[in-house]
């Protein structure tokens, strides 16, 4: 798959069915990854997949008309957590990973977030060290571990707990983070120009 081609685009209502249709695949082929349940939100409505496209910033990657991946951002609510954001509802399907695809959708949520927030945070679940290694060759730094944060099939799973500082100074464009081994983002890297 060619990274060049893949355009990444905020999903408005109008796109609320390809939305739901990859969600639901999100969430049945990875159940321990996400805090909802394929069974909660298969029986939603169209119109509630409209209201959340509505209500935070979805972004889309697409190749033609067919919907890779996903990436959700939100602001958070409350005026002493205004100032940061969450990155929620990652799901690249299988046969677009290694394609560039979750790098292209997390850079369009840092590029939207940089205007509107000082902090993005996000949670992944503790074995994915292959979306962790991603997201620490794009700044995100692991602040710490939700012991036992979901439980899917009486099996608990850890969150690893991230964030990314976007807070610009006088001297520089944002403020350093540290950053993963350079050889794991070369890797990574590698693997998505294949």
């Amino acid at each position: 798959m060619n990274a060049a081609r893949i355009e990444i685009r905020r999903l408005t209502s109008a796109d609320a069915a390809a939305y739901r249709e990859i969600r639901l695949a999100g969430l049945r082929d990875s159940p321990e990854a996400f805090g909802s349940t394929f069974v909660r939100e298969n029986a939603q409505p169209l119109v509630w997949f409209c209201d959340r496209l509505r209500k935070s910033q979805v972004f889309g990657a697409f190749r033609s008309t067919n919907l890779l991946g996903i990436a959700g951002f939100v602001i958070r609510e409350g005026e002493k957590e205004r100032h940061k954001g969450l990155l929620w509802g990652m799901y690249v399907r299988p046969d677009s990973r290694n394609a560039g695809v979750g790098r292209k959708l997390i850079e369009a949520v840092i590029d939207y977030a940089r205007d509107h927030v000082e902090v993005i945070q996000l949670s992944v679940v503790s074995g994915n060290d292959r979306a962790r290694r991603l997201y620490a060759c794009l700044g995100f730094v692991e602040y710490g571990v939700e012991k036992n944060s979901l439980k899917q099939d009486g099996r608990y799973y850890d969150e690893a707990l991230m964030a990314l500082d976007l807070r610009v100074d006088s001297d520089q464009e944002a403020l350093p983070a540290p950053r993963a081994d350079a050889a794991l983002c070369d890797e990574l890297a590698s693997q998505s120009a294949k």
